[in-house]
């Protein structure tokens, strides 16, 4: 399973990952790979996914269903870890609010501890992306730091530039994540091969153009090619709210194939990883956005 966030991609329901039968496609003229010589093995055409030898047979028609007793993901799984992994995000955050002060005085040591916490996060996150098995460990390291990082920086805006930003912030993500989940189940988003290709590109698109802001901006100075400020930042803004979503939708198609397939129980770990990436993605672009609404009045 590759991310669907937009900055990492992690490991996941692969051939690669020591659990063959994952991600195997059926091949023209043959079986799917990883099912070669298993008499168990019976792969669905047009699946992404092979189905895996210790998956029950479901009835006609229906996705095959692991097993709970054999070490398979299930939602319980991924909403205990995705629980834990968000709740220590919250801590720190909590922590680095009240801890990190960024009135005058205490500002500038206050947002470089920020920004060393966001920095070395990230560098835990490509780790943990790179991996073949999820490493809970790096993970949760990485919620503690990310958490520090987005403390300090809401206590910026919400002291600084809008009372009331980071709550605001708060409620846009999860009315997205709740907006995105029901228009998910009522079929109103299909997640298929077309959907992944235009938000990968979309997304890349996206992370170019805001890579060579930030390059106008530091060898500029200003606000760069103005894409995080005025007109232009507010549409951006919006953008990276719907890209955001997007990679829900991703996540979510992600989470539903692993447990219909027989994931093994620590990729729950994996998509607590991803769900979390995307959802910090998309508060910081409420974040940017109310930064922006506020600065523009």
């Amino acid at each position: 399973m590759r991310s669907s966030n937009p900055v990492f991609s992690r490991r996941g329901f692969s051939r690669d990952n020591g659990y063959a039968g994952f991600n195997t496609a059926p091949q023209a003229g043959g079986a799917a790979v990883g099912t070669q010589g298993n008499p168990y093995a019976q792969p669905q055409a047009g699946n992404p996914y092979a189905q895996n030898p210790y998956a029950q047979q479901a009835p006609y028609g229906a996705p095959p269903q692991a097993p709970a007793t054999t070490g398979r993901m299930t939602m319980d799984d991924v909403l205990m870890r995705t629980g834990t992994t968000l709740g220590i995000l919250i801590v720190t955050a909590a922590l680095a609010w009240a801890l990190l002060p960024v009135d005058d005085a205490n500002i500038s040591r206050s947002y470089g501890i920020a920004i060393a916490a966001g920095l070395v996060g990230m560098v835990l996150a490509l780790v943990q992306s790179f991996k073949r098995k999820a490493s809970p460990a790096l993970i949760l390291s990485y919620a503690a730091l990310e958490g520090v990082f987005l403390g300090v920086v809401s206590s910026v805006v919400d002291n600084r530039i809008a009372s009331g930003a980071a709550m605001q912030a708060v409620l846009g993500t999860l009315a997205v994540f709740a907006a995105v989940l029901v228009a998910y189940k009522a079929g109103w988003i299909r997640v298929n091969r077309r959907f992944v290709g235009f938000v990968m590109a979309a997304a890349l698109g996206f992370i170019a153009l805001m890579a060579i802001n930030l390059l106008f901006a530091v060898f500029g100075g200003g606000d760069g090619l103005g894409f995080r400020s005025g007109p232009l930042g507010i549409l951006f803004g919006v953008i990276g709210i719907l890209l955001g979503a997007c990679f829900l939708a991703l996540d979510f198609k992600q989470v539903e194939d692993g447990i219909a397939y027989g994931a093994p129980r620590e990729e729950a770990w994996m998509a607590a990883f991803g769900l979390t990436m995307t959802l910090v993605w998309i508060y910081m672009e409420f974040l940017r956005l109310i930064s922006i609404l506020n600065s523009s009045d």
